[in-house]
């Protein structure tokens, strides 16, 4: 099974800018972690992105690109060339080395019971100016076989847990503006799904209240109070009680439960609801993982990481605990289903998604058109 150079490229939910990492991987069970940058986006971008956010909450047609939504395509497919061209250039990459860019994109809108799922980023445009191969638009086949269409990296994660000798029931949650899980039992398939919110509520009351677009190490959440009331009446949202597979839109749940508590509270109340909504997950698991390993933005929140110990009856450790990256571990993942989508193999499966069979994705951009 041939290896393959990929550079994976990551811009989550919480919108903080572009992650990029080189892997060398069969897409299989070989992985070989390289470079790794972050690049952040810019206080306009951030702004403009919010801006194609509400522009496509009331779209229709996954294709259309009104307005500010297609300034914010050409940002972000800028902004990913740049991090490439920044990545090879800062450590001496041969881009002639590199076989495949996998690209996921900015998802701007996430509503598959609705068959719509719409990662802005123009993956052909990326391909010619990098010159390289790029695979793009990585759920939407999940999507159109009528599944979730995320989790989608469930599939790395359990060539992580093989490489990495782990054994029993391990659990990835990983910690973006959304939050998801990857289960990982010995000799069975991956389940995964959203578990509730990550970052993206804490954010967008720091922005609200402080106009920071984060809470920096849980600074705000360690001042304050959980408010045991108002995380009741978030827990009590219906997403909750269903089995997986699920998943959520970025904007699935709002603030409005906690505007009136002080924002030192509120944080504290946010990041305790999205430590207890993992919880929540647990019943609908085969057996409790004897293991959690959290990676993603929020593994550098110590206020959200010790919720998580205080909340959970598993053990809860960090990726770099073992041995892998939380900051990088997406980008790596879409190199590495970049090179599962040259191999032809799926992406998604019944027990990640709820598709019916397993699935290949991705659309291949030929550098040479």
């Amino acid at each position: 099974m041939p290896i393959y150079r990929a550079i994976g490229l990551m811009s989550g939910t919480s919108m903080d800018g572009v992650d990029a990492a080189l892997i060398e991987t069969d897409g299989e069970t070989s992985i070989a972690f390289g470079p790794t940058a972050a690049f952040p986006y810019s206080d306009s971008d951030r702004a403009l992105l919010r801006g194609a956010l509400a522009e496509a909450a009331i779209l229709d047609d996954r294709d259309a690109r009104p307005g500010v939504l297609a300034v914010a395509e050409r940002m972000v497919t800028e902004r990913h060339a740049e991090a490439v061209e920044a990545l090879i250039r800062e450590h001496a990459i041969d881009p002639a080395s590199v076989d495949i860019v996998g690209f996921h994109g900015q998802t701007v809108l996430h509503r598959p019971k609705q068959r719509l799922t719409i990662q802005i980023g123009d993956g052909r445009a990326l391909a010619s100016r990098l010159g390289v191969d790029v695979v793009y638009d990585f759920r939407a086949a999940d999507i159109a076989a009528g599944g979730e269409g995320a989790p989608i990296v469930p599939v790395f994660h359990r060539a992580l847990v093989v490489a990495g000798g782990l054994r029993g029931e391990v659990a990835l949650l990983n910690i973006g503006g959304v939050a998801n899980v990857s289960y990982i039992s010995d000799g069975a398939e991956p389940i995964a799904c959203d578990t509730g919110p990550g970052n993206a509520l804490i954010d967008d009351l720091m922005l609200q209240r402080t106009g920071a677009p984060i809470d920096r190490h849980g600074h705000t959440a360690a001042r304050g109070r959980v408010n045991e009331a108002a995380l009741l009446r978030l827990l009590a949202h219906p997403f909750f009680e269903e089995s997986p597979p699920k998943s959520l839109d970025r904007n699935t749940f709002s603030l409005d439960i906690i505007r009136n508590l002080s924002t030192e509270d509120a944080a504290a109340t946010l990041t305790a609801f999205t430590a207890a909504s993992v919880l929540r997950l647990f019943p609908h698991l085969p057996k409790e993982p004897q293991l959690l390993i959290v990676c993603g933005g929020g593994a550098r929140n110590p206020i959200l990481v010790r919720e998580l110990v205080m909340r959970l009856p598993c053990k809860v450790t960090t990726a770099e605990v073992v041995g892998w990256s939380s900051d990088f571990l997406e980008a790596q993942a879409f190199g590495f289903l970049a090179a599962r989508v040259l191999e032809g193999k799926p992406l998604t499966f019944p027990t990640t998604t709820g598709v019916s069979e397993p699935t290949p994705g991705g659309v291949l951009a030929r550098a040479n058109g």
